[in-house]
């Protein structure tokens, strides 16, 4: 039971030593389907179908007063484990919802192994408001006498996590990251440098899984484990995927990039650079990857996929907040790069903690933000949606309220002033029945100054299509700039927008 890219490159290492898989993860991002995968696949429609409402009827059969239909995440949980059931998986891979202790995916009393990936401040509401109470809760997953796996913590939750492993009799490893060296010259699959951690956490889980379950010694009788990976587990490690964390998608929409080569297509003038970083300690290594993924162009021309390609004879220029670029083509000489930060994040989560955190680890990366746009999300969460479920061509407007309040968060610590009275002009220009001139985005950093009364470095938008509509536009009217737009904040908002970009 670990978190979703642990539990990706699990799934993927054992499925590459010819194991039936069964994975499950959440929260989805386009279709409810995605949390169920067999064999790395997401389950079919047909089949998803099929169990749902077998689930669902056996499950009303049994309703009493006192015994209600489950919440939403309960009754998904025991979808999964039906369907793995049935579906007669050699492995099943179980991402914890939230917690541990009191997560309903934490019914499995003997499970094979358990690991608990780095630990950070995130849903406190619920956890607790220190690492070593979310430790606590984390720690509820360690099942008496099961082995379990730790990436390094600070002192305060190890301590936690150390004396209930004690508690329980369970033989707990911590594990250091993964060094570059034993991957052979292969590359992650998933970006990042907090992944070469994950992956050495999964690597662990499934080492010991095989051992448990006796596969070990069937498979890799000769291996020498200390100084060369199975090539099961690298094949793994180089392909396991996982949408919505550290993935690049050049839109369609916007100009053609469906050729192998980007440089010679002149494509990628509007790039998303999606990431559901929602604490403060995923936000800085989502900062970190796209600082690195932006200055060396790693852009997949593969639309939804998340791969690099190599681009000769880069020369960058910083003028006024533009990146002027150089290339080796003469379709993608001297294109200007604007970084734009498409945010929204839960009321639940601390803004003041996330945007400072956001622009600190930007700025230390010699990285800085053009324009921000804050913008509500689409999705409801407590609805089970689907890649074919309706997105209305005028979303219903909603209160912007939380979208201001975030603006004049980011404008504060832009200017290191408190501006509401400027902002209060500023919301009657970005309300619902007026869009910013595109000429908003092609604005220098100079522009924005408090004392003009009027903001050229941020806007809040009414509705997340009108966003990627907009930005569609500003990129054909002017095809000289290559957008770069980090969309981060909340993994409901990566989904949507790539719920649009697939349409």
């Amino acid at each position: 039971m670990f978190q979703g890219s642990t539990c990706t490159f699990c799934e993927a290492i054992l499925r590459e030593c010819s194991f039936r898989t069964g994975l499950f993860t959440s929260p989805h991002l386009i279709d409810v389907r995605e949390r169920f995968r067999i064999d790395g696949l997401d389950i079919s429609e047909d089949k998803f179908l099929h169990y749902f409402w077998d689930c669902w009827n056996q499950l009303k059969e049994h309703v009493t007063e006192d015994l209600p239909m489950p919440p939403l995440f309960q009754f998904l949980t025991i979808l999964a484990f039906k369907i793995f059931v049935c579906e007669q998986v050699d492995v099943s891979i179980i991402e914890v919802g939230l917690g541990g202790k009191k997560d309903s995916t934490n019914v499995i009393k003997e499970p094979v192994v358990c690991g608990i990936t780095s630990l950070g401040m995130d849903h406190t509401e619920i956890l607790g408001n220190t690492l070593g109470e979310i430790a606590s809760h984390k720690a509820g997953i360690f099942k008496p006498q099961i082995p379990a796996f730790t990436a390094s913590q600070c002192t305060e939750a190890m301590d936690v996590l150390q004396e209930k492993a004690d508690e329980l009799k369970v033989p707990l490893k911590v594990v250091a990251p993964l060094d570059h060296n034993k991957l052979k010259g292969l590359t992650l699959s998933l970006s990042g440098d907090h992944q070469l951690t994950n992956a050495s956490l999964a690597i662990s889980l499934c080492k010991c899984w095989l051992q448990r379950t006796g596969n070990w010694n069937k498979q890799f009788q000769d291996n020498d484990w200390e100084a060369n990976l199975p090539e099961a587990f690298l094949r793994g490690l180089s392909t396991a995927r996982l949408s919505g964390r550290a993935q690049i998608v050049c839109d369609s929409s916007s100009k053609s990039c469906a050729s192998s080569d980007l440089a010679e297509n002149s494509s990628g003038d509007l790039i998303f650079y999606l990431d559901g970083a929602h604490s403060p300690e995923s936000m800085e290594a989502c900062a970190k990857w796209f600082c690195s993924a932006t200055k060396t162009e790693n852009v997949s021309p593969a639309i939804l996929s998340p791969s690099a390609y190599d681009v000769e004879r880069e020369r960058k220029v910083w003028v006024n907040g533009y990146n002027h670029q150089e290339w080796g083509s003469i379709e993608e000489f001297n294109k200007i790069s604007k970084k734009i930060l498409l945010f929204n994040c839960m009321e639940v989560r601390d803004p003041q903690i996330l945007l400072p955190q956001l622009l600190s680890s930007c700025a230390s990366s010699g990285s800085y933000f053009s324009k921000a746009i804050f913008v509500p999300s689409m999705s409801t969460y407590n609805k089970v949606t689907s890649s074919t479920s309706v997105i209305p061509s005028r979303t219903s407007y909603r209160s912007l309220s939380w979208q201001f309040s975030l603006q004049r968060l980011w404008e504060k610590i832009v200017h290191g002033i408190e501006l509401d009275s400027l902002l209060d002009k500023s919301n009657k220009v970005n309300g619902t029945d007026t869009l910013p001139p595109h000429k908003f985005l092609y604005e220098d950093a100079s522009h924005c100054r408090p004392s003009d009364g009027r903001f050229a470095c941020s806007t809040v938008f009414p509705s997340l299509p009108l966003t990627i509509k907009w930005l569609r536009e500003c990129v054909r009217e002017n095809p000289s700039l290559r957008v770069q737009v980090l969309v981060t904040g909340s993994l409901h908002l990566v989904g949507d927008v790539l719920k649009l970009l697939k349409r």
